[in-house]
């Protein structure tokens, strides 16, 4: 599904899933996004576009539609998650503003509804869905369809709409690992919090 203006009344479609999580490919130009549905440890796509706001001459206006636009997906498809796309660092310090902006816009909507984000550098992304942080946007985007087992008449023709999907499921891969893998606590406090995981001794 491609550009278009969503209607404000949930999608049945996400009520099957145990889980829905959206990614955010922020921009100034084309914003990308994406939704996840997962059952278990198995997740599939929902829907993925993008919002093109070339049409905006001011940048101003720009922010607005990506707040509407935002909000309306959130209350489309209900996420329990969102994963956004950090900025990287440019040599554009205009650039880079904008699309700070941006990316605080498409937060602000998904916090106005009480959704919890998650935040991951292009380099983390790349790596999560390819195995390496140097791959092209159009290798991402084969993976993904690899991945997710996307029918070619799915696949999008700008690939800030993959991006967003690539936040999606690194979110997903992310979350599903015990906080010591993530760097959160030592090993000690992990055996204690995980008990079922540790093996009974032979004797």
């Amino acid at each position: 599904m491609m550009e278009g203006k969503p209607s404000a009344v949930p999608d049945p479609a996400v009520a099957r899933y145990e889980r829905v999580i959206m990614g955010i490919d922020p921009g100034t130009n084309v914003m990308g996004y994406a939704v996840l549905g997962v059952n278990g440890k198995k997740p599939e796509l929902v829907v993925m576009g993008v919002l093109k706001l070339n049409g905006f001459e001011s940048h101003y206006l720009r922010l607005h539609r990506i707040y509407e636009r935002v909000s309306s997906l959130v209350a489309q498809y209900l996420p329990d998650e969102l994963a956004i796309e950090a900025p990287f660092f440019g040599k554009n310090v205009q650039s880079m503003l904008k699309l700070g902006r941006a990316q605080g816009v498409a937060m602000a909507a998904a916090l106005s509804r009480d959704i919890p984000i998650a935040e991951y550098a292009p380099l983390k992304i790349k790596q999560s869905v390819t195995g390496s942080g140097s791959a092209s946007k159009e290798r991402v985007a084969n993976m993904l369809k690899y991945i997710l087992s996307i029918p070619d008449e799915r696949m999008p023709h700008l690939l800030d709409a993959t991006d967003a999907l690539a936040a999606a499921l690194t979110h997903f891969y992310e979350s599903g690992k015990p906080d010591i893998a993530r760097g959160g606590g030592s090993w000690e406090k992990f055996l204690k919090d995980h008990p079922e995981r540790v093996a009974p001794r032979r004797r």
